[in-house]
């Protein structure tokens, strides 16, 4: 009687593992979690009687069939479907990630009536306890216009998985050693121009140069946004409501000009040691304040003809 034991357990054996699911169960592990498919085998797997639920990804990944969108795709459906081999086996033989290749089962995508690829499908369970209350077994389409990253696939799977899949993004260590490269390149740089950062000649040089910017209409073509220059390389803009982008370089290079050559009246000249010095720098500076004033009203002029 002990002899028979062995051979009654041998045929359930056989059984078991001739069953969908026990071929399933097998075939992931072949593939370390994702099942490669057949014609004949998408028909095993997506029976009308399954009490699993599939992920199935439609592609042609062949060099020859020039499919771009299916090897961008291709892993982020990998990284997904190597998080789900990761949860518990009672949770994992539930459900599957499978994918079918167009070389391997073109008549399945004219079945299917599928022009493009990648394609992904999710079967839900047609019996069992996972069975949606609406009782809908047909099967559901990701929609890749959210994109190609895995993040949003494996939220959209954790929609029919008995669990959610535990998928985490990947530390992006390029990206931190990045920030770490430039923070300690901008301490470095900031060591040696602190100096020049605390001189409060830094700031007034730089308080004056924003001030001119702004007074000579750089807001105003900003706001508006103006052209730099007008048709036929005219840089003057028609009317005191109209500014080209030009203009506000030139008046404000004027408007520096001028209140240099007071500086130089006020300040400079009247400490000159030599008469024959100062008198030369009064004529040169009084100069510079009649032509750039000059050309200054002569721009106003033109601007004015254009009202």
């Amino acid at each position: 009687m002990l002899l028979l034991l062995p051979l009654l357990a041998l045929p359930l054996a056989v059984l078991s593992a001739s069953s969908p699911l026990q071929q399933l169960i097998n075939l992931a592990a072949e593939g370390n979690g994702v099942v490669k498919l057949d014609a004949k085998t998408y028909d095993l797997v997506t029976t009308p009687k399954r009490n699993w639920s599939l992920a199935v990804q439609l592609t042609a990944k062949d060099p020859r069939r020039r499919c771009i969108p299916c090897k961008e795709f291709d892993p982020a459906w990998e990284a997904v479907a190597a998080a789900w081999a990761t949860v518990p086996k009672e949770h994992r033989d539930n459900h599957f990630f499978a994918t079918l290749d167009f070389d391997d089962g073109y008549t399945v995508f004219q079945k299917l009536g599928l022009a493009s690829a990648p394609v992904v499908y999710v079967y839900p369970p047609t019996e069992g306890p996972r069975v949606s209350a609406s009782g809908n077994t047909s099967p559901v389409k990701y929609d890749f216009s959210i994109g190609f990253d895995p993040g949003p696939l494996a939220e959209f799977v954790s929609k029919h998985t008995p669990i959610p899949v535990p998928y985490k993004e990947p530390i992006d260590w390029g990206r931190y050693i990045t920030i770490a490269t430039v923070a300690l390149s901008l301490l470095l740089v900031l060591r040696h121009l602190s100096p020049l950062l605390q001189s409060r000649w830094t700031w007034a040089i730089g308080t004056i140069l924003t001030s001119l910017v702004m007074t000579s209409g750089f807001m105003f073509t900003r706001i508006r946004n103006s052209p730099y220059t007008g048709g036929n390389g005219n840089w003057v803009a028609a009317g005191f409501q109209n500014q080209f982008g030009q203009e506000v370089h030139v008046v404000s290079f004027m408007y520096g000009l001028l209140a240099a050559a007071f500086l130089m009246l006020i300040l400079v000249i009247p400490k000159q040691a030599s008469p024959t010095r100062q008198r030369i720098q009064v004529y040169l500076w009084s100069a510079v304040i009649v032509i750039v004033y000059s050309i200054l009203v002569s721009l106003f002029r033109v601007k004015n003809r254009g009202q």
